[in-house]
């Protein structure tokens, strides 16, 4: 792995290096009326709403235009259903506000769709399925229950498929059987946020990166916002940080989780051996506690693989050999296969596994998409934006819902690579 490539295989895309053209801190205009933190999806979408609106915008970011999980994640793309399942999810809020929150669900993958329609983003975008592999009878009992309810619940279409019939849908012997969703899909991440990037811009707002916060306080009816020893004055303020939430911001820190990811993608392959792989073009996951998901690379040349970490480090020369181990136990066709490029990121995770966006001391938010960020981020950041608006329209079922943290929680999430073992030996005995 002696040229193994430490940052993601999306930043080599053209599109994503030709948006990198944020304008420098010390530009940053005094005044303002709406001010973004964060320039990844949630605040690119959220800025082109509101500048179509005919609103002021900047947005910054302190690395650079979705430096953080926004170009760094899988691409996988789906209704993104609740992680507690609908037993947990109507337990914690009943029946009837358990349907109204997967409805919502449904709803960001919808606006997504249209959007990148809409704006004619040129983005990788292939809607040709996800399956779902079982590495147990016992998952996929539980899978293809679940997928009915949801059915039920919501109308999600789905395909239950046997073990002898899986190779029509990937190639490897490792699963039970799994459940497809026909409706599901991928995307070039990279290419993705640079077309959101390139219509922000094109629409007049300005992005300043690294142009890092470092305070706001409110001022009377606006806000004064520090940015690295400057002072922009701004009417309203967004809070997008997502994953990269940090203690300039404690309460928000305290309240998600960031929970380490990474990737690997594979040199190009042949052919003949993406076929085998993927024979209809899906993205995959396992149905595993530590999550695994993997997928075509957008032009099907190269497999693109990730997982849950057991720390919180960015530690690209162990994951890769990490990654690339689990990937060969579900296809060993790649063992002889190169790794071009690893990388990691964090996302953010909340403690009732739900996203979450309203005001805080008058700050506009919205994070804690929990790991299914894609379609979630665009979809709530142009919610936010319509409730900056004061639109009816930015209403939506996270409305009113409490943000929870924990006692003694600081944002540092301490916990995790205990989690994430005791996870991996529950999914070792299929407990």
């Amino acid at each position: 792995m002696k040229s193994l490539q430490k940052h993601p295989y999306w930043w080599d895309d053209p599109a994503y290096k030709a948006v990198q053209r944020a304008e420098p801190a010390e530009q940053l205009p005094g005044a303002v009326e709406v001010l973004i933190v964060g320039a990844g999806y949630t605040g690119l979408s959220a800025a082109l709403t509101l500048a179509r609106a005919g609103r002021e915008v900047v947005v910054i970011d302190a690395q650079a235009i979705g430096f953080g999980c926004s170009a760094r994640n899988g691409g996988n793309i789906g209704p993104s259903f609740h992680k507690l399942g609908m037993a947990g999810l109507t337990h914690a809020f009943g029946t009837t506000k358990a349907h109204a929150l997967l409805h919502e669900s449904m709803n960001t993958l919808e606006y997504l769709k249209n959007l990148i329609a809409t704006e004619q983003i040129d983005c990788g975008l292939h809607l040709n399925g996800k399956f779902s592999g079982a590495p147990t009878p016992k998952r996929y009992d539980t899978a293809a229950r679940e997928a009915e309810l949801l059915n039920k619940a919501v109308g999600l279409e789905f395909e239950a498929v046997s073990q002898a019939d899986q190779r029509n849908e990937i190639g490897s012997d490792r699963y039970h059987g799994g459940i497809v969703y026909p409706n599901d899909g991928h995307l070039h991440p990279g290419r993705y946020l640079a077309g959101l990037a390139e219509r922000v811009l094109a629409e007049g707002v300005r992005i300043f990166a690294p142009a890092r916060m470092t305070g706001v306080k409110r001022d009377g009816k606006s806000f004064e916002v520090d940015v690295g020893g400057q002072r922009v004055r701004a009417d309203q303020v967004l809070i997008a940080t997502n994953g990269y939430s940090g203690p300039e911001l404690p309460f928000f820190q305290k309240r998600v989780i960031p929970i380490r990811s990474a990737m690997i993608a594979t040199e190009p392959l042949p052919t003949s051996v993406m076929d085998e792989l993927s024979p209809k073009g899906r993205s995959f996951n396992e149905m595993s506690r530590v999550v695994l998901y993997f997928r075509p690379s957008p032009d099907r040349n190269r497999m693109v693989f990730g997982g849950r970490t057991f720390d919180q480090a960015d530690r690209p020369n162990r994951y890769a050999p990490d990654l690339k181990r689990l990937m060969t136990r579900i296809f060993p066709q790649l063992n002889d296969s190169a790794i071009t490029h690893t990388w990691s990121g964090t996302v953010a995770y909340t403690f009732d596994h739900t996203p979450h966006l309203g005001t805080h001391d008058g700050l506009h938010y919205a994070m804690g998409y929990c790991g299914s960020g894609v379609g979630r981020s665009t979809y709530f950041g142009h919610k936010a934006a319509l409730k900056i608006l004061g639109s009816k329209d930015g209403k939506t079922e996270l409305d009113g819902l409490e943000f929870p943290t924990r006692r003694f929680y600081t944002g540092k999430p301490w916990f995790m690579p205990t989690i994430v073992r005791w996870h991996s030996m529950m999914d070792r005995f299929d407990l």
